[in-house]
């Protein structure tokens, strides 16, 4: 019986287009670097930063755009139309972030939002640092070593 209702489910499961998912993907996430570097070049021109400072200030630009306009309700609208392309930058983290204190607001500031900001983004915070430690290690004992 579950044999043939799984056969059922996967002829009427609706096909995937993933290269039109690449393919959007990809220019989406081209726009967002675009327009990181046009922020960058702005911040250099208008402010009279360096362009270390300035490729702060965009990262900080984009974190606040991508928690506001999660705020406001329509960046969940934005990346159902580019896909990954708006969740592989800095923006998904913020994204994360924001929705799950969103979700959790009602429960209060301590177990609420302070228990569960971190709920995807925490385990993409500890992996990053585990990583990091890792290939830090390989890099140093690599210097080490040869």
């Amino acid at each position: 019986m579950n044999k043939k209702y799984e056969e059922i489910v996967f002829l009427h499961k609706p096909k995937e287009n993933k290269l039109k998912y690449a393919i959007v993907a990809f220019l989406v996430g081209g726009l967002v670097g675009l327009l990181g570097e046009v922020l960058i070049r702005i911040y250099v021109s208008c402010f009279d930063l360096s362009r270390n400072d300035a490729s702060l200030y965009m990262i900080i630009t984009f974190i606040f755009m991508a928690s506001l306009f999660t705020a406001l309700g329509f960046f969940d609208k934005l990346v159902v139309k580019a896909k990954a392309g708006l969740l592989i930058p800095i923006t998904g983290f913020a994204h994360s972030m924001t929705s799950a204190a969103l979700d959790y607001k009602n429960e209060g500031p301590i177990f609420g939002i302070g228990s569960n900001v971190f709920k995807l983004a925490g385990s993409v915070i500890f992996y990053g640092v585990v990583s990091a430690w890792i290939f830090g290690m390989i890099r140093y004992l690599w210097e080490v070593l040869v």
